[in-house]
C-alpha cells in the first residue's frame, strides 16, 4: 500500500474536519450545523456530482461496455442485502435484520465523492459513467429488503399458528416511488441528464459553482462527524458484533468488487476504485428514511449509527486506501 497516499487521505482537510466534528460531541461542545445548511451541501454535492459526470458522459458517450458495468453495479446492489440478510438474522429479528441487509446493499453518496476526492488529490482519471452506476445502486437494496422482510415474517407468523393480522401489506406504490424518485436520487439522475445535455457549454457555465466543491465537503463532514458521535451511543448491547460486522463486511463486499473490476469488468484504477467504494459503502439517508416507511418494526437506532457512525469513517479512513491498495495486488 502506498502509504503516502493513506496519510494524505486521513490528513486531507475534509476528513480532519469529519473528526473534529466527533470531537466536538465528545467534549461536549454547542457545536453545530443548521439543519437548513446540511440539508444544502447535500442538495448541492449530489447536483455537482450529478452534473459532472454527465459532462463526463458527454464526452465519453454509451457503449455496451458501459452498459455492462452499470448492469453490474445494479447487480452487486441487488445481491450484497441477500447474504448481509441472513448473517445478520443469527443477531437481529426479521425487521432489523431486513433494514440492516438493506443498508449495506444500497450506497453512500458522500463516500463516493470522498473517493473522487481522493482520486483527484492523486491526479487519476476516471469515468463520469460511474455516477450513473451510483444512482443505479441507490434503489435496489430497498425492495430486497422489504421483500426479505415480507416472506420472512410471513413464515415466521405461519409456524407461530398466527397467520393473520401479524403484519399490513406494504404500499409497494408508495415505497417504489419513494426508491426510485425520492429527493436525492432524482437530484443526482436529472444533474447527471442535464450535464449530458448541454454538454462543453453547460460545464464553462456550471464550472464557477463547481470550484467550492472541496469546502462544501469540509463543511458537510463536519456536520457528519457531529451527528455520527451523538448516534453511536444508541447501538448499546450490539455494539460489539455491530462493530465488527461493519468493517468485516465491507471489506469483503470491497474484495469481490475488486476482483470483478479487474478480472470481468477490466476497469481503469480509477474506475475499479468508485466502483469498489460503491459496493462496499452503506447509505445513512435513503435506506434508513425508506425503511422507516416499508418496515415499521425496525428500529432506526441500529441503521443510522451504523452507516455513518462505523461503516463511513472507517471507509473514509481505512477503506479507500485499503481498496487502492487491493486493485494493485488481487
Amino acid at each position: 500500500m502506498d502509504i503516502h497516499l493513506a496519510i494524505a487521505n486521513i490528513l486531507s482537510p475534509p476528513v480532519l474536519f469529519f473528526f473534529l466534528g466527533m470531537v466536538a460531541v465528545w467534549v461536549k461542545s454547542d457545536l453545530e450545523i443548521p439543519k437548513a445548511l446540511s440539508k444544502f451541501f447535500s442538495l448541492y454535492l449530489l447536483l455537482d456530482i450529478g452534473f459532472h459526470g454527465g459532462y463526463e458522459l458527454h464526452h465519453n458517450g454509451f457503449s455496451w461496455n458501459i452498459v455492462g458495468i452499470l448492469g453490474t453495479c445494479f447487480l452487486m446492489a441487488s445481491i450484497v442485502p441477500l447474504y448481509a440478510f441472513f448473517i445478520l438474522k443469527r443477531k437481529f429479528d426479521t425487521a432489523n435484520a431486513a433494514a440492516i441487509a438493506a443498508t449495506f446493499g444500497s450506497i453512500s453518496a458522500v463516500t463516493f465523492i470522498t473517493g473522487i476526492a481522493f482520486l483527484e488529490s492523486a491526479k487519476i482519471s476516471y469515468g463520469g459513467y460511474m455516477v450513473a452506476g451510483m444512482a443505479l445502486m441507490e434503489s435496489p437494496a430497498i425492495i430486497i429488503g422489504v421483500i426479505l422482510f415480507q416472506v420472512f415474517k410471513s413464515k415466521e407468523a405461519t409456524l407461530n399458528g398466527n397467520n393473520k393480522g401479524v403484519y399490513q401489506r406494504p404500499k409497494w406504490g408508495k415505497i417504489l416511488n419513494d426508491a426510485f424518485f425520492n429527493g436525492s436520487v432524482l437530484l443526482l439522475v436529472g444533474a447527471l441528464i442535464i450535464g449530458i445535455i448541454t454538454g462543453d457549454a453547460g460545464w464553462k457555465a456550471f464550472k464557477p459553482f463547481d470550484a467550492i466543491f472541496k469546502g462544501i465537503l469540509t463543511f458537510y463532514l463536519l456536520d457528519n462527524g457531529i451527528v455520527a458521535a451523538s448516534r453511536l451511543k444508541s447501538l448499546k448491547g450490539s455494539a460489539g458484533f455491530l462493530i465488527g460486522f461493519s468493517i468485516l463486511l465491507p471489506v469483503f463486499n470491497a474484495t469481490i468488487a475488486v476482483f470483478v473490476s479487474n478480472h470481468l469488468l477490466f476497469l481503469s484504477e480509477g474506475d475499479a476504485l468508485l466502483f469498489t467504494i460503491l459496493v462496499a459503502s452503506a447509505s445513512y439517508i435513503a435506506v434508513p428514511a425508506a425503511m422507516r416507511l416499508a418496515i415499521p418494526e425496525s428500529n432506526p437506532a441500529f441503521t443510522i449509527p451504523v452507516s455513518l457512525g462505523i461503516v463511513f469513517p472507517f471507509n473514509v479512513i481505512v477503506g479507500i486506501p485499503l481498496y487502492f491498495y487491493l486493485i494493485h495486488i488481487i
